[in-house]
């Protein structure tokens, strides 16, 4: 998804927003994060494009922020829908100094911290997904015996 609104004839640069040392000029939303996005967060079907529009909203009005400071790829939406992202360079969209902007590729979506309380905490979260994975297998590798 790009921005339309802001491609216009004679700009000289391609548009982009800043997420703290990376300039995203583009979103891509996975087909797991449509997914998750309609099981987890808005509870109903949308479609990749309005996925990234809102995506696009929430970075120019600055209300995504990382999840945690050293972490790179957990982000946090209005301090409650945490994301999963990946940057990759874009292979089309440069800076005016020649640098490669990012595209952003939305992984997954969490989930909502005030609907989810482990998500507040997600290292915990991912080590009680690991155990109950862990005791899934174990249970019906037993079976199978």
């Amino acid at each position: 998804m790009r921005d339309k609104v802001m491609e216009r004839w004679s700009t000289y640069e391609p548009f982009y927003v800043l997420l703290g040392d990376k300039k995203v000029a583009d979103i891509v939303i996975t087909n797991h994060a449509k997914s998750r996005w309609s099981d987890r967060i808005a509870k109903e079907e949308a479609d990749a494009e309005s996925i990234a529009a809102f995506m696009w909203d929430c970075l120019k009005q600055e209300r995504i922020a990382s999840y945690y400071r050293n972490e790179q790829d957990v982000y946090l939406i209005d301090e409650d829908i945490v994301v999963v992202a990946e940057f990759a360079q874009s292979d089309r969209d440069f800076d005016l100094t020649g640098e490669p902007m990012v595209k952003m590729i939305v992984v997954t979506f969490l989930g909502k911290m005030s609907e989810t309380m482990e998500l507040r905490d997600l290292k915990t979260y991912y080590s009680w997904l690991r155990h109950t994975r862990r005791m899934t297998l174990v249970k019906n590798s037993r079976k199978h015996k």
